[in-house]
Protein backbone atom coordinates (compact mmCIF):
# COMPACT_ATOMS: atom_id res chain seq x y z
CA UNK A 1 0.00 0.00 0.00
CA UNK A 2 1.40 3.38 -1.09
CA UNK A 3 0.24 7.05 -0.16
CA UNK A 4 0.92 10.13 -2.12
CA UNK A 5 1.50 13.21 0.01
CA UNK A 6 1.12 16.32 -2.51
CA UNK A 7 2.67 19.04 -0.99
CA UNK A 8 0.70 22.39 -2.91
CA UNK A 9 3.12 25.07 -0.58
CA UNK A 10 5.26 26.76 -3.00
CA UNK A 11 7.49 26.20 0.26
CA UNK A 12 9.15 23.13 -0.23
CA UNK A 13 9.65 22.27 2.91
CA UNK A 14 7.61 24.86 5.20
CA UNK A 15 4.69 24.32 7.14
CA UNK A 16 2.51 22.27 4.83
CA UNK A 17 4.94 19.98 4.44
CA UNK A 18 5.57 20.00 8.26
CA UNK A 19 1.93 18.56 8.01
CA UNK A 20 1.87 16.08 5.76
CA UNK A 21 5.06 14.59 7.04
CA UNK A 22 3.46 13.93 10.56
CA UNK A 23 0.75 12.34 8.88
CA UNK A 24 2.92 10.36 6.77
CA UNK A 25 5.23 9.28 9.43
CA UNK A 26 1.91 8.03 11.28
CA UNK A 27 0.94 6.19 7.78
CA UNK A 28 4.54 4.62 8.13
CA UNK A 29 4.63 3.65 11.58
CA UNK A 30 1.10 1.48 10.10
CA UNK A 31 3.23 -0.09 7.46
CA UNK A 32 2.07 2.07 4.26
CA UNK A 33 4.73 3.63 2.36
CA UNK A 34 4.60 7.32 1.48
CA UNK A 35 5.92 9.34 -0.68
CA UNK A 36 5.86 12.78 -1.27
CA UNK A 37 5.11 15.01 -4.36
CA UNK A 38 5.90 18.55 -4.59
CA UNK A 39 4.17 21.34 -6.89
CA UNK A 40 6.89 23.41 -6.97
CA UNK A 41 7.34 26.53 -7.33
CA UNK A 42 7.07 27.92 -10.99
CA UNK A 43 3.63 29.39 -12.16
CA UNK A 44 1.53 26.92 -13.06
CA UNK A 45 -1.70 27.88 -15.46
CA UNK A 46 -5.29 27.38 -14.70
CA UNK A 47 -7.60 25.13 -17.24
CA UNK A 48 -8.18 26.69 -20.81
CA UNK A 49 -10.47 24.02 -21.38
CA UNK A 50 -9.25 23.61 -24.98
CA UNK A 51 -10.50 19.65 -25.14
CA UNK A 52 -6.99 18.22 -25.62
CA UNK A 53 -6.93 15.98 -22.35
CA UNK A 54 -10.42 14.38 -24.26
CA UNK A 55 -8.61 13.09 -26.97
CA UNK A 56 -5.00 12.35 -25.31
CA UNK A 57 -5.54 11.99 -21.98
CA UNK A 58 -2.87 14.57 -20.94
CA UNK A 59 -3.12 18.17 -20.42
CA UNK A 60 -2.08 20.60 -22.87
CA UNK A 61 0.31 22.27 -20.97
CA UNK A 62 3.11 20.16 -20.23
CA UNK A 63 4.48 20.56 -16.42
CA UNK A 64 3.70 19.25 -13.33
CA UNK A 65 0.30 18.16 -13.29
CA UNK A 66 1.36 15.61 -16.21
CA UNK A 67 3.69 14.23 -14.42
CA UNK A 68 1.64 14.22 -11.18
CA UNK A 69 -0.72 12.50 -13.54
CA UNK A 70 1.62 9.91 -14.93
CA UNK A 71 2.22 9.01 -11.26
CA UNK A 72 -0.96 8.76 -9.66
CA UNK A 73 -2.48 5.18 -10.82
CA UNK A 74 0.54 3.92 -8.89
CA UNK A 75 -0.80 4.96 -5.53
CA UNK A 76 -3.24 3.49 -3.20
CA UNK A 77 -4.43 7.01 -1.46
CA UNK A 78 -3.80 10.54 -1.70
CA UNK A 79 -3.09 13.61 0.73
CA UNK A 80 -3.20 17.17 -0.63
CA UNK A 81 -1.39 19.57 1.04
CA UNK A 82 -2.09 23.38 0.54
CA UNK A 83 -1.18 26.56 1.95
CA UNK A 84 -3.72 29.79 2.85
CA UNK A 85 -2.00 32.92 1.41
CA UNK A 86 -5.14 35.06 1.15
CA UNK A 87 -8.34 33.26 2.95
CA UNK A 88 -8.53 30.24 1.01
CA UNK A 89 -6.56 27.34 -1.43
CA UNK A 90 -3.56 29.21 -2.72
CA UNK A 91 -3.99 29.52 -6.24
CA UNK A 92 -1.28 27.98 -7.63
CA UNK A 93 -2.54 24.89 -5.97
CA UNK A 94 -6.06 25.41 -7.26
CA UNK A 95 -5.01 25.65 -10.78
CA UNK A 96 -3.37 22.28 -10.25
CA UNK A 97 -6.25 20.53 -8.74
CA UNK A 98 -8.54 22.19 -11.25
CA UNK A 99 -6.44 20.60 -14.22
CA UNK A 100 -5.65 17.00 -12.87
CA UNK A 101 -8.88 16.32 -11.89
CA UNK A 102 -10.41 17.43 -14.88
CA UNK A 103 -7.92 16.02 -17.23
CA UNK A 104 -7.64 12.72 -15.49
CA UNK A 105 -11.67 12.64 -15.69
CA UNK A 106 -11.94 13.13 -19.85
CA UNK A 107 -9.08 11.61 -20.53
CA UNK A 108 -10.59 8.23 -18.98
CA UNK A 109 -7.81 7.41 -16.96
CA UNK A 110 -9.39 6.88 -13.37
CA UNK A 111 -6.41 7.17 -11.58
CA UNK A 112 -8.76 8.12 -8.50
CA UNK A 113 -11.76 6.24 -8.87
CA UNK A 114 -12.43 4.77 -5.09
CA UNK A 115 -9.12 5.63 -3.58
CA UNK A 116 -9.07 7.44 -0.52
CA UNK A 117 -8.14 11.01 -0.01
CA UNK A 118 -7.87 13.77 2.75
CA UNK A 119 -7.02 17.18 2.55
CA UNK A 120 -4.25 19.15 4.49
CA UNK A 121 -4.06 23.08 4.85
CA UNK A 122 -1.58 25.26 6.55
CA UNK A 123 -2.16 28.81 7.85
CA UNK A 124 -1.12 31.59 10.07
CA UNK A 125 -4.41 32.07 11.47
CA UNK A 126 -7.40 32.05 8.92
CA UNK A 127 -8.71 30.50 5.89
CA UNK A 128 -8.69 27.18 6.60
CA UNK A 129 -12.23 25.58 7.03
CA UNK A 130 -12.61 27.14 3.05
CA UNK A 131 -9.67 25.65 1.66
CA UNK A 132 -10.91 22.11 3.28
CA UNK A 133 -14.17 22.92 1.36
CA UNK A 134 -12.84 24.10 -1.96
CA UNK A 135 -9.78 21.09 -1.90
CA UNK A 136 -12.94 18.17 -0.83
CA UNK A 137 -15.35 18.95 -3.62
CA UNK A 138 -12.76 17.40 -6.23
CA UNK A 139 -12.73 14.29 -4.21
CA UNK A 140 -16.46 13.79 -4.53
CA UNK A 141 -16.17 14.57 -7.93
CA UNK A 142 -13.77 11.46 -8.51
CA UNK A 143 -15.61 9.31 -6.24
CA UNK A 144 -13.19 8.98 -3.57
CA UNK A 145 -13.71 8.22 -0.20
CA UNK A 146 -12.63 11.76 2.40
CA UNK A 147 -10.53 10.17 5.30
CA UNK A 148 -11.26 12.45 8.12
CA UNK A 149 -9.44 13.03 11.62
CA UNK A 150 -10.80 14.24 15.20
CA UNK A 151 -10.86 17.94 13.91
CA UNK A 152 -10.43 20.05 10.43
CA UNK A 153 -7.53 18.75 9.00
CA UNK A 154 -5.41 21.65 9.82
CA UNK A 155 -2.49 23.33 11.60
CA UNK A 156 -1.43 27.21 12.44
CA UNK A 157 1.56 28.93 12.07
CA UNK A 158 4.06 30.93 10.39
CA UNK A 159 7.23 28.80 9.61
CA UNK A 160 7.61 25.06 10.31
CA UNK A 161 8.59 25.63 14.02
CA UNK A 162 5.45 27.11 14.91
CA UNK A 163 3.54 24.61 13.13
CA UNK A 164 6.14 21.79 15.53
CA UNK A 165 4.49 24.12 18.45
CA UNK A 166 0.87 23.18 17.54
CA UNK A 167 0.67 19.98 19.15
CA UNK A 168 -3.33 19.67 18.37
CA UNK A 169 -2.38 20.21 14.94
CA UNK A 170 -0.03 17.62 15.12
CA UNK A 171 -2.22 15.14 16.79
CA UNK A 172 -4.63 15.72 14.00
CA UNK A 173 -2.53 15.01 11.30
CA UNK A 174 -1.28 12.14 13.28
CA UNK A 175 -4.82 10.75 13.76
CA UNK A 176 -5.40 11.22 9.97
CA UNK A 177 -2.09 9.22 9.28
CA UNK A 178 -3.86 6.34 11.34
CA UNK A 179 -7.34 6.61 9.74
CA UNK A 180 -6.17 6.68 6.30
CA UNK A 181 -4.18 2.95 7.12
CA UNK A 182 -7.32 1.27 8.35
CA UNK A 183 -9.09 2.44 5.57
CA UNK A 184 -6.58 1.12 3.16
CA UNK A 185 -6.24 -1.66 5.27
CA UNK A 186 -10.11 -2.42 5.56
CA UNK A 187 -10.01 -1.90 1.40
CA UNK A 188 -7.32 -4.66 1.32
CA UNK A 189 -9.25 -7.10 3.23
CA UNK A 190 -12.52 -6.46 1.39
CA UNK A 191 -10.84 -6.97 -2.59
CA UNK A 192 -9.18 -10.47 -0.89
CA UNK A 193 -12.63 -11.49 0.53
CA UNK A 194 -14.19 -10.55 -3.14
CA UNK A 195 -16.30 -7.66 -1.83
CA UNK A 196 -17.23 -6.66 -5.88
CA UNK A 197 -17.12 -2.42 -6.38
CA UNK A 198 -20.03 -0.93 -6.88
CA UNK A 199 -22.45 -0.96 -9.76
CA UNK A 200 -21.90 1.55 -12.28
CA UNK A 201 -24.63 3.48 -14.25
CA UNK A 202 -24.26 5.74 -17.40
CA UNK A 203 -23.36 8.66 -16.61
CA UNK A 204 -26.70 11.34 -16.70
CA UNK A 205 -25.39 14.88 -17.42
CA UNK A 206 -27.96 17.67 -17.42
CA UNK A 207 -28.52 21.40 -16.80
CA UNK A 208 -30.53 23.84 -16.10
CA UNK A 209 -32.67 24.55 -19.35
CA UNK A 210 -33.15 21.09 -20.48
Amino acid sequence: MKVLLVNGSPHQFGCTYTALEEAGNALRTEGVECDHFWIGAKPIAGCGDCGTCRKTGRCVYDDRVNEFLDLAAGYDGFIFGASVHFASIAGQMSAFMDRVFYADQCGKRKSFYLKPAASVVSARRAGTTAALDRMNKYFQYAQMPIISSQYWNMVHGYTPDDVRKDEEGLQIMRTLGRNMAWFLKCKEAGEKAGVPLPQKERRVATDYIR
